[in-house]
């Protein structure tokens, strides 16, 4: 209850994580104060979306009753958002080597299905964050801009924030404010033992041209996220420009690079951006007329986690509690997952006052375990990346814990009904593999095998790829598309649809432990009625109609 300045929840920072939390809990009747240090729009990346975060978006904005969370989902919400967003059709990964013309062969063009919710968005930052802050206020959120944070105290009563104007209290304090949490440096929180290692140089730029890649693609490569990859590094090109109604000329770059294989040099970033490139000759030329039209920004090592994000009467939320690279753009979906589950964990907090660190521990094993698990990920691919081989099958594994993560987000929100079933349906979730035993075994013994193989010694390599490639190959649940992409195809289909996924005895929905665990109870007539709900809930028409809420 607030009663002058105390609030029941305050919030440090107002990105994605911090204003979709005030939004849900200010929608549930708590007095919520959300502190900004900066003002709105400002410039953030975290810019590609992927099936997990839209979904996850979806679940948030159902569970809640708060619609504008939805609204980044995919791409038939832009007649509510607006057009200055970019469309995302697929995920393209060409691999490039030091000097050496560009070889089609190594290239993966994962297309992301358009039903039956649309394709994915580029995320034009600055709006999103702006759109997310004012959806909180409409819904009650006291929201301070241009007020950092001087200190904060956390005792067994409460929380006291001091600002340079005002002095705040509050039952419970979220930290959301990034890298330099101040809640992390009180407490002494930050953990650099990762096993990734990559520094980026990155900027907003124009006239960046279409990628000619020559090869069979469903889509051109301006309809996605783009990753150049090579030894040491990859870098992505992700356009605002890409579809008919787009009204932002801007295009998102960004180079990252392992400082063991490529150490920072004394050039300016733009200088160093366009050096390291010049390796690639096709790479180079897709920027030689490119302006960036920001200053560049260059940082050093990115990965930190946290030794615990939660304690009695605090959380760290989203970039406060971790981050790693974004190389599969995971970050967002790391921070919605760590939202939904705190938001639930603080309303029913809220019944009992009970604001405890042990009260708070699904939070705690959620983040932890997601951090964990896109460190390895990333850090296995950075190696792969120094030899085509190997990165031709790990990138099988990415796709399969993707779409198994996807898949057991999509079917526990179906199936769940209210609040309790889905967090009891999500609570064994890692980031990858959906939460299924499975998986785990699988990718254990894949990225086992990866990090004890020397990139360098070709002999070593074959080896691996070749245990790998029968290994995933003998995985029964693995899907058609993907065994294809083992056996040199370049890219997924554009239509997902084809004879026998729907077929009783496996098919799409599979048969024993992965039927059971992923689709329990389910048959195909059932998930024919839900794939048409979804397609009619989420098309244009139906969004158009329903709109958004204006406050409560």
């Amino acid at each position: 209850m607030k009663q002058g300045n105390h609030f029941d929840v305050a919030i440090i920072g107002s990105g994605i994580a911090g204003s979709s939390l005030a939004a849900i809990l200010a929608e549930h009747g708590q007095q919520v104060l959300m502190l900004e240090a900066k003002s709105h729009p400002k410039f953030s990346i975290g810019e590609s979306m992927i099936l997990e975060t839209s979904e996850v978006m979806r679940s948030l904005a159902t569970l809640y009753g708060v619609p504008e969370l939805a609204c980044f989902s995919s791409e038939n919400y832009l007649p509510l958002i607006g057009t200055s967003h970019g469309v995302k059709r697929h995920f393209s990964y060409l691999h490039h080597t030091a000097g050496a013309p560009y070889d089609p062969q190594n290239a993966l063009q994962a297309v992301i299905p358009k039903a039956p919710h649309g394709h994915e968005l580029h995320l034009y930052r600055q709006d999103v964050d702006a759109f997310l802050t004012t959806a909180a206020v409409r819904y009650g959120a006291t929201v301070l801009q241009n007020t950092p944070v001087e200190a904060v105290s956390v005792g067994e009563a409460g929380v006291t924030l001091e600002t340079h104007a005002e002095t705040y209290t509050a039952d419970y304090v979220v930290d959301a404010g990034g890298f330099k949490s101040l809640l992390a440096e009180q407490f002494g929180l930050r953990d650099f033992g990762l096993q990734a290692h990559s520094r980026a140089l990155f900027t907003h730029m124009v006239d960046v041209p279409e990628y000619p890649h020559k090869g069979e693609m469903p889509f051109a490569m301006s309809e996605g996220t783009l990753h150049h990859v090579f030894e040491g590094g990859w870098l992505w090109v992700i356009p605002f420009n890409n579809h008919v109604k787009a009204t932002n000329p801007l295009c998102s770059v960004g180079l990252m690079l392992d400082p063991r294989v490529h150490p920072a040099t004394e050039l300016s970033p733009e200088d160093e951006f366009r050096d390291f490139i010049a390796r690639f000759p096709s790479v180079y030329k897709q920027f030689e007329g490119a302006k960036a039209v920001r200053p560049w920004t260059r940082t050093g090592r990115l990965q930190y986690s946290s030794k615990r994000v939660v304690g009695d009467r605090f959380a760290l939320l989203g970039h406060a509690a971790g981050f790693i690279d974004p190389l599969y753009s995971k970050g967002l979906y790391t921070t919605l997952m760590s939202v939904s589950v705190l938001a639930d964990l603080l309303l029913d907090a809220h019944k009992d006052g009970d604001y405890s660190e042990a009260r708070f521990s699904p939070l705690e094993v959620t983040t932890q375990a997601f951090i964990r698990a896109n460190d390895r990920l990333v850090a296995n691919s950075y190696k792969s990346f120094a030899n085509p081989k190997l990165w031709s099958v790990y990138r099988v594994l990415w796709l399969l814990g993707a779409y198994t993560e996807f898949v057991k987000l999509s079917s526990v929100r179906a199936l769940a009904g209210d609040r309790r079933r889905y967090y009891e349906g999500v609570r064994e979730l890692r980031l990858v593999g959906g939460g299924f035993a499975d998986f785990r075994v699988l990718a254990d013994e894949i990225d086992g095998w990866l990090e004890g193989v020397d990139p360098k010694d070709d002999a070593a390599v074959s080896a691996v790829v070749a245990d790998v490639r029968a290994r995933l190959l003998a995985t029964e649940w693995l899907p058609q598309a993907f065994a294809e992409v083992l056996r040199g195809k370049t890219y997924l289909p554009k239509r997902k649809l084809r004879p026998g996924l729907l077929s009783r005895d496996g098919g799409f929905l599979g048969r024993g432990d992965y039927r059971e665990h992923f689709f329990a109870g389910v048959t195909p007539g059932a998930l024919i009625k839900t794939f048409v709900q979804e397609r009619l809930t989420y098309s244009v028409p139906a969004v158009r109609s329903r709109g958004l809420n204006r406050g409560r």
